[in-house]
């Protein structure tokens, strides 16, 4: 089981701040479970969409699509932060 976190516009519109999830076979990295949480339908495909800007990090280290993700891992997703 792993942990997801959603941080700012993504807890608003996806309606959760974390949840725990059971990997599926098949997901292992960071990309495969994006993919995975696209397929639930509704708002997820297009809040987790490519060309959206959204950050990942595994384990609170910054995390590319090819991230490895394991059981008892914590997955964040958050937009990137602008200053100003």
């Amino acid at each position: 089981m792993i942990t997801l976190l959603y941080f700012a516009r993504l807890r608003e519109t996806l309606g959760l701040s974390s949840e725990q999830a059971t990997l599926p076979a098949g997901v292992a990295d960071v990309r495969s479970l994006t993919e995975w949480l696209r397929q639930r339908g509704g708002t997820w495909p297009e809040e987790l969409a490519q060309d959206k800007p959204v950050r990942v990090a595994v384990n609170q280290d910054m995390a590319d699509p090819d991230t490895t993700v394991r059981d008892g891992d914590e997955v964040a997703f958050f937009p990137p932060v602008t200053g100003g």
